[in-house]
């Protein structure tokens, strides 16, 4: 027996390569249209979206609303209850500050998940994610036109005169 060495080629296929077998189909994919969105990416956004409504808007809030609620029933605008005394006041001012400085930081949220490429975030009406979306298993649709988008839509009716 005898042992002989190979050399084997590998072939790495570029974004353009893995394009071009859709193309011979008949279909073509826009390169940006059918981008995956890693979980990792929007756990790390979702978190952080968390974090800072709560830190920037909701607990200033809350605590703010608290405070002038406080002053209120203090100077005697207000009166507090004969049985509970000033709580059930102060825990209602608290709970809508605290909902209403969640409910402020939707939008930077929603700006946070269009950078990393999901429309709008869960808030959307649109594509999303999860169980809501409604381009079809986790990817987005293409809402960009590129040169190769516009190229390719050009051609197309050409080509459909042809067949």
């Amino acid at each position: 027996m005898s042992s002989e060495t190979t050399k084997e080629t590998i072939v790495v296929k570029t974004g353009e390569a893995a394009a071009a077998p859709a193309a011979g189909r008949g279909e073509w994919k826009c390169p940006m249209g059918d981008r995956h969105v890693h979980r990792d990416d929007v756990r790390k956004v979702w978190k952080e979206c968390q974090e800072e409504s709560f830190w920037y808007r909701a607990l200033p809030l809350s605590l703010g609303s608290m405070a002038v609620t406080g002053g209120l029933i203090y100077n005697g605008v207000w009166k507090q209850s004969k049985r509970l005394g000033y709580f059930p006041k102060l825990a209602v001012a608290g709970i809508l500050g605290f909902a209403v400085g969640k409910a402020s930081y939707v939008g930077t949220c929603r700006s946070k998940f269009q950078k990393i490429g999901i429309e709008g975030g869960p808030w959307s009406e649109g594509p999303g994610f999860g169980p809501f979306n409604k381009s079809g298993h986790g990817h987005r649709a293409c809402h960009h036109v590129c040169e190769e988008c516009k190229k390719k839509a050009q051609d197309a009716p050409a080509e459909q005169l042809k067949s």
